[in-house]
């Protein structure tokens, strides 16, 4: 049955390679710096209106100056009232005063107010209590009345004015307008440049960056995709030269991992056939087993287990192609057994490499007997391979394996005199297909051998390599002791002895 239209899965969207521009850096960047230039200008406004009230007020103390200096000769009983009204008016005050050696003259005199709101002394204001009067003034100012008092000029005399506060808040008012239309040009200003330079240097990279990692997310194999790495030297540029190699080891990663996925696969199809032919390799081995020949008696003990391993691996392979293996199942085992085993079937001759099993036979190691005989397999294929390649008939080829026990890990070490690992394998150690010690070898054994140990809660690692001397340990810690079977121990001895 075909599946319906409703039955397809639904498309996937492609991920958007553009930021839209509400959510973008450029927008906020943009709107934080005005919002930060503007507070600025507030702060700067603050003492800056307190000046301006001062400033203001001083003037008015120069005009009462100016106008005292005219009246000085005239009594001031001589000018009418409309004279005086002109006076006043001229310069916004209700009254003048001046005062000079303890002697105070009214000047000029109109209906005066019952009460005075608030006296300033211009000569001695502080900043604080400059600019809290400033923000008073501006924000309920505009029916008060003040008394400002204080030295005007050099004349040595001290002037007083009674005046209301209207005009100055009228003033005040038109003050602040004007900076807050200058403060907001300013801002656009400088956001428009702060942009234009952050933009270019920062917000265009990112983007670049940002669109790389995208297109390399959707196709990750396409070597069209990796980014390309610039010659700047500030953090952007380590920024994209990080990511352009960490790229190019990704990529390298996912062929190296789709090889693993192909050789799974083609493991997958012929394990069906590996396992039949095991099959009658076995019906034959049977058959050979009851051969009364002595020779092929010594020897078909060994060939059935080698069968044996062979097909308990090829069916096991499928999980490993899958990256999976069964996990251990561990029991004490004599360990010099298992690696004279592992000499029979390494299919070497005395002539060609010396074995020599130091281990000794009451040595009890806690593993999983087919594991680590795979484990010391590859270790001893590892190091014979690589005596043999070189063919000088003076050189001594000697495979040494022996044990020691520090506590409670047993510790499994495999000698060789070979000509050591080079340095690129050295890099890549135990790492699948980069890993290997000679053309054309996987680098798969080291890598099985870690994976295998490392199931143990245990780990292989490169003792020495040089000229003539590599060596590799196996460290394999005992099973913790559970404490149901302590307790169940400690019990026999008491039960016993009742």
């Amino acid at each position: 049955m075909e599946p319906t239209e409703q039955d397809q899965p639904a498309p996937v969207e492609a991920a958007t390679l553009d930021v839209p521009l509400s959510r973008g850096l450029s927008t906020k960047l943009l709107l934080l710096t005005i919002v930060f230039v503007l507070m600025a200008e507030i702060l700067i406004f603050v003492p800056s209106i307190a000046n301006f009230r001062l400033r203001w007020l001083e003037e008015r103390l120069v005009a009462a100056a100016a106008v005292s200096s005219l009246l000085v000769e005239v009594d001031p009983k001589d000018l009418t009232r409309v004279a005086q009204d002109d006076v006043l008016m001229s310069i916004g005050a209700k009254a003048i005063a001046v005062r000079s050696k303890d002697v105070s003259r009214l000047l000029t005199i109109a209906d005066m107010p019952a009460e005075v709101d608030e006296h300033v002394d211009v000569s001695n204001t502080g900043p604080v209590s400059a600019m809290t009067s400033a923000l008073d003034t501006l924000v309920f100012g505009g029916n008060r009345i003040l008394r400002v008092y204080g030295d005007a000029g050099e004349s040595g005399k001290e002037f007083e004015v009674i005046m209301p506060d209207y005009r100055l808040r009228n003033a005040m008012l038109v003050y602040s307008r004007n900076v807050a239309i200058i403060s907001l040009l300013i801002s656009l200003f400088t956001a428009t440049l702060v942009y234009s330079a952050i933009d270019r240097i920062m917000i265009r990279p990112i983007r670049a960056m940002t669109r790389a990692m995208l297109a390399f997310a959707q196709s990750p194999d396409d070597p069209a995709k990796l980014i390309k790495g610039g010659e700047r030297t500030d953090e952007i540029g380590v920024a994209e030269r990080e990511l352009a190699d960490m790229q190019a080891k990704l990529q390298k990663m996912l062929g190296e991992q789709k090889h693993l996925a192909d050789l799974g696969l083609a493991v997958s199809k012929i394990n069906h056939d590996m396992r039949n032919t095991l099959a009658s390799a076995q019906l034959l081995s049977d058959r050979l087993s009851q051969v009364k020949d002595p020779a092929v008696q010594a020897f078909a003990p060994k060939l059935l287990r080698a069968i044996d391993r062979a097909a308990s691996y090829s069916k096991g392979v499928l999980a490993y192609g899958r990256t999976q293996e069964a996990p251990p199942s561990r029991r004490k085992i004599r360990l010099r057994q298992l690696v004279d085993e592992v000499y029979e079937l390494l299919g070497v001759e005395p002539a060609d490499v010396v074995f020599v099993n130091e281990v000794g036979a009451d040595f009890e190691i806690d593993a999983d007997p087919e594991q680590l005989y795979r484990v010391l397999s590859n270790l001893c294929r590892n190091a014979v391979e690589a005596m043999r390649s070189d063919r000088d008939p003076a050189l001594v080829r000697r495979l040494t394996v022996s044990a020691e026990r520090q506590g409670s890990v047993s510790r499994v070490l495999v000698e060789d005199t070979g000509p050591g690992l080079p340095p690129k394998a050295l890099e890549n150690l135990f790492m699948p297909f980069r890993g290997s010690a000679r053309s054309g070898g996987t680098g798969l054994g080291l890598a099985i051998a870690q994976e295998l140990v490392r199931a143990h809660t245990g780990s292989v690692e490169l003792v020495e390599s040089v000229g003539g001397h590599t060596v590799f340990a196996v460290s394999i810690p005992d099973q913790p002791v559970k404490l149901s079977d302590a307790r169940r121990a400690l019990r026999r001895p008491a039960q016993s002895a009742s």
